[in-house]
């Protein structure tokens, strides 16, 4: 299924970019990309080269670290090495490192998604404990990116399922965004003190209005901003600053009272790392995310730093607002995938095309 729209809203003047249907070719597309560009860097064991696989709306994060570790490597008189950023939606991303594509560490949206790689062999157990902040370099949140003025006076979670308003996000099939900005929907209302029943009511009707289901994060905002579909886009609150940014004036970001706190993670691939012997330089690169430089550069594009003498410094950046936990409506990310976003789970049932006759 590509989209989901109620009858009272007007037709959709696209067909969205790509669905879940498509996702296994698309996989196919970024693993080939990625093969392609490390044989074109001479990859092999002991090349001074290393595969970033990240989600969907870090290019612009990874490229200034990477040259900021370049130049940090370059100092202590090491060889700068080639980094590779590969970028998509976090769980087909995650899918292409299970099928092969040449990953030395993943930068990835969800737990589920890097701890999928462990489940098949590919990082070692305890791979949360290698890193500081369980391997977390940065937390973020579901806000909403609305047209100049905020014409349907959107200003919290239940302001979404207005009669006219036409929605955004990305496929939780495939993405990271798509599946936090459902958690976020589905959190807000058991927050406000309603029940299970209440929540899956509310993402339903959610869901109703949802006029475009992009594969990952950057293509939904390209949706919404390039192609000016919708009146509201569900996103990573970096990728809404930066959305902003770029619009000229046309686009504003709002900040709900309450939202899910957003926690990607990172991890080297311990068998991909081994066969590249690049081990050092992995751990060296995601070790860079938590040094102060690493920080700072994080905070300066969006995301909320884990260190607290950063975090205070880019407070403006970052308005305050209650952030809940997952762990506040579900046992964990295992069961939440499981539970959601598995064949047949919760996102499958309220999005199913009801039957005729």
């Amino acid at each position: 299924m590509s989209s989901i729209r109620p009858a009272s809203l007007p037709p959709r003047p696209r067909l969205v970019r790509a669905s879940w249907l498509n996702a296994a070719a698309i996989v196919a597309v970024v693993l080939a990309a990625v093969l392609v560009t490390t044989k074109n860097l001479g990859r092999g064991p002991g090349a001074n080269a290393l595969v970033n696989v990240s989600y969907d709306p870090t290019r612009e994060l990874f490229q200034a670290e990477n040259r900021a570790f370049e130049d940090a490597y370059a100092r202590l008189g090491k060889r700068a090495p080639n980094i590779v950023q590969s970028h998509g939606g976090s769980s087909r991303q995650a899918r292409a490192v299970i099928d092969g594509a040449p990953a030395d560490v993943v930068t990835l949206a969800l737990f589920t998604d890097v701890d999928a790689l462990r489940k098949r062999g590919l990082i070692a157990d305890g791979w949360t404990n290698r890193l500081p902040n369980g391997s977390r370099p940065y937390t973020s949140t579901i806000v909403f990116v609305v047209r100049r003025g905020n014409p349907h006076r959107i200003a919290d979670f239940p302001d979404l399922v207005a009669r006219d308003v036409a929605i955004v996000t990305p496929n939780p099939k495939t993405s990271g965004n798509g599946k936090l900005a459902f958690l976020a929907a589905w959190g807000s209302v058991l927050h406000r003190g309603g029940t299970e029943a209440e929540a899956r009511a509310f993402v339903t009707e959610l869901y109703r209005h949802v006029v475009a289901l992009d594969a990952g994060a950057r293509a939904a905002a390209l949706t919404f901003s390039e192609e000016k579909v919708g009146d509201v886009h569900l996103t990573w609150e970096n990728e809404a600053i930066r959305e902003v940014s770029e619009s000229n004036g046309e686009l504003e970001v709002v900040y709900p009272p309450a939202s899910l706190r957003a926690e990607p993670f990172v991890a080297w691939v311990d068998a991909n790392v081994k066969k590249n012997r690049t081990e050092e330089l992995a751990k060296d690169y995601l070790s860079f995310l938590f040094s102060d430089d690493g920080q700072e550069i994080i905070a300066a594009h969006g995301y909320r730093p884990i260190n607290p003498r950063v975090l205070a410094a880019h407070a403006r950046s970052f308005p305050t607002l209650t952030l809940f936990s997952i762990g506040d409506f579900t046992r964990g990310w295992d069961d939440a995938n499981e539970r959601f976003f598995s064949d047949n789970g919760v996102y499958d049932a309220i999005s199913a095309k009801p039957k005729e006759g």
